[in-house]
């Protein structure tokens, strides 16, 4: 079982440049404490994502940790010139030692996609071009392409990335009839499903893979994340968390409510902290209390990868710091030892 974090960037309340530096040494924990990735949001014209530029970021976090693995959780294809990219990426997986964790897709938010002039219809298609055309160009040599969207003819890659063939690709999933590709292509996968909902994404994961032939022990990684506090005691978690939550949330659906639209069914969350407690996406508590909530997410849902978000909102970095700490102190022993019967 391993351990990671899910980081939106959303804007608290301090000024931006003590906000990156506060997260930096926040991260600078997270790697210190052992955690296996971290993973950043790419968000746009939004308080949900004050890191629009997920390389930069990155490019950071690479000179500031030694273990971490850490990536975009996921870089909006769509957005960028695909051999521009190809060559970030290779550039950031180089500079970290081969620590990058490559996620990719279309962007969950047509909003966001119109801004930058795109239309949300084309997006998918832009989308399975773009993958193609990195996925290739990580190979050297002259790159040749031909789409509907892109086309390049003989163009010299002189930059390879440190992982061979490429960085592991992480997907955010939330239907089964995207799971086939994930297996069949080792794609390690994210869902915000509740517990129930995840199980069926695993179990069928779990059939693909092995309809395959490959090993249970190769199985790439799927997990979930989830709204975590901890405290010394459940009223002052609370507290804490459902500031923060308040604000989050508040980010979250600012663009959605602006445009009088919704997000899909599966990234929808309630309004208070303490529902969204009661339906397994959050917690906050003693570490006793956080335990064994997200072990039972874990069992569950089937789980081999869990994905913490400890800073959101207006949460502070002496507050995040202090519920990571007892988190690795008290709560992720247990987990990482849970090695899980499926």
């Amino acid at each position: 079982m391993k351990l990671g974090v899910f980081d939106h960037m959303d804007r608290g309340l301090a000024p931006l440049d003590r906000f990156f530096e506060q997260r930096l040494k926040l991260v600078e924990a997270y790697d210190a404490a052992g955690f296996y990735g971290y993973h950043v949001a790419e968000h746009h014209a939004t308080p949900l994502g004050v890191a629009p530029s997920p390389g930069v970021w990155l490019a950071a976090i690479a000179q500031r940790t030694k273990r971490l693995r850490f990536g975009p959780l996921v870089y909006l294809l769509p957005l960028y010139h695909p051999i521009k990219l190809l060559e970030e990426i290779c550039m950031l997986d180089q500079m970290c030692g081969g620590r990058l964790l490559l996620g990719v897709g279309r962007g969950i938010s047509p909003i966001e996609l119109r801004y930058y002039g795109l239309d949300p219809e084309q997006t998918p298609s832009m989308y399975a071009e773009a993958l193609e055309v990195i996925l290739r160009g990580m190979r050297g040599g002259n790159l040749t392409f031909e789409g509907k969207h892109y086309q390049y003819r003989d163009v010299p890659i002189e930059i390879e990335p440190f992982q061979r063939p490429h960085p592991p690709l992480w997907y955010g999933l939330g239907r089964l009839d995207a799971v086939p590709w994930a297996a069949a292509n080792k794609v390690n996968i994210v869902g915000n499903l509740f517990a129930s909902g995840m199980r069926t994404l695993t179990d069928r994961y779990r059939q693909e893979w092995a309809a395959l032939g490959h090993a249970p022990e190769d199985m790439p990684l799927m997990g979930t994340g989830r709204h975590v506090v901890v405290a010394e005691t459940e009223r002052e978690a609370l507290e804490v968390a459902r500031r923060g939550y308040d604000k989050w949330r508040a980010s979250f659906m600012k663009l959605w409510v602006r445009h009088g639209m919704m997000p899909s069914m599966h990234a929808v969350f309630p309004e208070q902290f303490e529902t969204a407690q009661e339906q397994g996406r959050a917690i906050a508590g003693t570490p006793d209390q956080v335990r064994d909530f997200l072990l039972e997410q874990v069992k569950e849902g089937g789980l081999n990868y869990l994905l913490c978000r400890f800073a959101f909102g207006d949460i502070t970095g002496d507050q995040a710091l202090h519920s990571v700490d007892l988190f690795v102190k008290h709560v992720m022993p247990d987990l990482t030892a849970y090695e899980g019967t499926y």
